[in-house]
C-alpha cells in the first residue's frame, strides 16, 4: 500500500465536518488544487502564529539582555540566583506541557493559542513591576504555565491542515522566530535601552514592559485571525473545506474521522510510540544547547568582549542568530521535499560539536565568537524536525497531540538542565558548560543514527507480512479497535 500517492484515485468523500458520508463516490485530490489551497493556508494561518511565538520566545528569553541591563544588581542577586531565576520557569512549563496540548485539542487552538499568548504577555508586562528575587520568580512561574503549551499546540495546530511532507517547512516557518527572537530581541532590547524611561519605568524593567505589551496585542489580533479547523475557516469556500480535509485524512490508515474525540488510549498511543520517546530523548539533548544559547550568549559575549559597551554586547548577539535562523529554515524545506527528516538530524549536529570543540580547544576570542555561529546553525533546525517527525509517525488526531506533548516537555526538561549549565565560578571560559553540550551534541548524533536502522529494520518486518498474515491480524476487530491500533496497525510504516 503507497501511502506517499498525492492523489486519491478511490475514497468516501470527505464531509465538511471531517466525517465520511460513505457515498463511494472516488474523491480526487488535484494536484493544482491543492498548490492553490497550501498557498491560502500559507497566507492565513502562518503569519499569525509566526508572530505568536516570535513574542513566546522573546518574553521568555528577554530576561537575559535584562540581565546585562542591571536585572541581578537591582533585585540584589547573587551566586546562583540567576540560575534559579531560569529554573523555576522551566518547572511549570515541563508539567503543564501534555494537559495543555490536550487542552489545545479540547477547547480548540483557534481560542487556546491566542488565550494563553494573552497570558504570557501579562506575564512579561508583570516582570517590569518586580523588586525582589521571590516575585520575580512567582511571575517566572506563572510564565511557564502559559507557555507550556505554545510550541506543541501550534505544531498540532497545524497537523490539521498540512500533509506531513508539508508540515515540516510550516513548523520551521513558525519555530525559526526563537533564533529570530534572539537576534531581534537584542536588537529590541538595545532600541529600548537608549529610552530614558517608559510610563515611569526605567532601564531593564522597560524591556519587559514593551515587549509585554506588544504580546498583548499580537493575543488580541489572534482571537480574530485563527480559525479553529478547516470547517469553521470562513476564508475557504466548500469545495476547498472538503479538500483541506481528505488531503490530510488520506495519509491517516484505517481512518474514518479526522478530528477525533480524546481518548486515553489513543493518548497512550502517542505518547508511548517508540519514535515518540526516542525522538524525544533527542529534544531533550538539542534544546540543553537551543536554551542554553538564549539564556547565556549574552552573558558569554560579554566575556569574549568584556571592554565593549553594553549596547555593542547586545548587538554581538545578533548575527550568530540570523544564521541559525537560515539553518532553521533550509534543513525543513530540503526535508518538505524529499519527505525525510532523519538525515536532517544526523547532518545538523555535527555543526554544533565542531563548535563545541572550538569553544574547548582554543581562547581566541574570534574564533570562540565564531563557534557560537556553527553551534546556533546545528541546534536550531531540530525544533521543526523532531515535531514533524513525531507527527508523522502516528495515525489519530489525539495520538499527533499527545506525541508532540511529549516531545517538547522533554525538551524543556534539557531546558531545565540548560538553566544550570553555564555557573558562575565556571566563567569567563566556561569549561563544564561547554563540555556538557558537546557530551548531548554527540550523544543526540548517535541515538539519530540508532533511530533510523531501527525504523528501517521495523519497516522490513511489517513488509515482510504476507496479506494472508494482516487480515488473520485485524479478523474479529471492529472499526473503532482497528483505530486505536494507531502505529501498531499491520499496514503502517514508519516514515523516517
Amino acid at each position: 500500500m503507497d501511502y506517499d500517492k498525492p492523489v486519491i484515485e478511490k475514497r468516501e468523500r470527505a464531509s465538511v465536518d471531517g466525517s465520511s458520508n460513505h457515498t463511494n463516490e472516488p474523491f480526487v485530490l488535484d494536484e493544482v488544487a491543492e498548490r492553490k489551497l497550501r498557498w491560502k493556508l500559507d497566507f492565513y494561518l502562518v503569519p499569525t502564529v509566526a508572530l505568536l511565538y516570535l513574542f513566546c520566545f522573546i518574553d521568555r528569553a528577554n530576561v537575559g539582555n535584562a540581565r546585562l541591563a542591571g536585572l541581578e544588581r537591582d533585585l540584589n542577586m547573587k551566586g546562583y540566583n540567576y540560575n534559579q531565576l531560569l529554573s523555576i520557569f522551566y518547572i511549570s512549563y515541563i508539567v503543564f506541557e501534555i494537559p495543555g496540548t490536550l487542552a489545545c485539542k479540547w477547547i480548540g487552538p483557534g481560542w487556546f493559542i491566542p488565550a494563553t499568548t494573552l497570558g504570557f504577555g501579562i506575564c512579561s508586562l508583570c516582570m517590569a513591576y518586580v523588586n525582589t528575587l521571590a516575585s520575580a520568580c512567582g511571575v517566572r512561574f506563572l510564565l511557564g504555565i502559559f507557555e507550556a503549551s505554545v510550541l506543541p499546540g501550534i505544531a498540532y495546530y497545524l497537523s490539521r491542515w498540512y500533509r506531513r511532507s508539508e508540515l515540516v517547512f510550516r513548523i520551521a516557518l513558525y519555530i525559526v522566530m526563537a533564533p529570530l527572537a534572539g537576534a531581534f530581541g537584542g536588537l529590541l532590547a538595545s532600541g529600548i535601552l537608549k529610552l530614558h524611561s517608559f510610563a515611569g519605568v526605567h532601564e531593564w524593567r522597560m524591556i519587559f514592559l514593551i515587549e509585554g505589551i506588544i504580546t498583548i496585542c499580537l493575543a488580541v489580533v489572534g482571537f480574530f485571525t485563527l480559525t479553529d479547523r478547516p470547517e469553521t475557516a470562513h476564508w475557504l469556500n466548500a469545495e476547498e473545506k472538503a479538500l483541506a480535509i481528505a488531503r490530510v485524512k488520506s495519509e491517516r490508515v484505517a481512518t474514518t474521522i479526522l478530528l477525533d474525540r480524546i481518548d486515553v488510549r489513543k493518548v497512550k498511543r502517542g505518547i508511548f510510540n517508540p519514535t515518540t520517546v526516542t525522538t524525544a530523548l533527542i529534544f531533550l539533548l538539542n534544546n540543553v544547547t537551543v536554551q542554553g544559547l538564549a539564556f547565556f550568549l549574552p552573558t558569554i559575549v560579554r566575556t569574549i568582549y568584556p571592554h565593549n559597551s553594553l549596547i555593542s554586547q547586545q548587538l554581538h548577539t545578533v548575527p550568530p542568530y540570523i544564521v541559525g535562523a537560515f539553518f532553521a529554515l533550509i534543513f525543513p524545506f530540503l526535508s518538505w521535499h524529499i519527505d525525510r527528516r532523519l538525515i536532517f538530524f544526523i547532518a545538523a549536529v555535527p555543526m554544533a560539536i565542531i563548535g563545541y570543540i572550538m569553544f574547548l580547544a582554543t581562547k581566541n576570542l574570534d574564533a570562540r565568537y565564531g563557534a557560537t555561529f556553527l553551534i546556533a546553525s546545528g541546534a536550531f533546525p531540530f525544533g521543526a524536525l523532531v515535531n514533524a517527525h513525531v507527527s508523522a509517525n502516528v495515525v489519530s488526531d489525539t495520538a499527533r497531540s499527545g506525541a508532540i506533548g511529549t516531545v517538547v516537555m522533554f525538551g524543556n526538561i534539557g531546558g531545565l538542565i540548560a538553566t544550570w549549565s553555564f555557573l558562575p565560578f565556571d566563567g569567563p571560559n566556561y569549561p563544564i558548560g561547554n563540555g556538557l553540550n558537546l557530551a548531548t551534541s554527540v550523544t543526540s548524533l548517535i541515538v539519530s543514527i540508532c533511530l533510523l536502522v531501527w525504523m528501517k529494520a521495523s519497516n522490513k518486518k511489517r513488509e515482510a507480512r504476507g496479506k494472508e498474515e494482516v487480515d488473520a491480524e485485524l479478523a474479529g476487530l471492529g472499526q473503532k479497535q482497528i483505530e486505536d491500533l494507531d502505529w501498531k496497525h499491520p499496514e503502517f510504516r514508519w516514515r523516517v
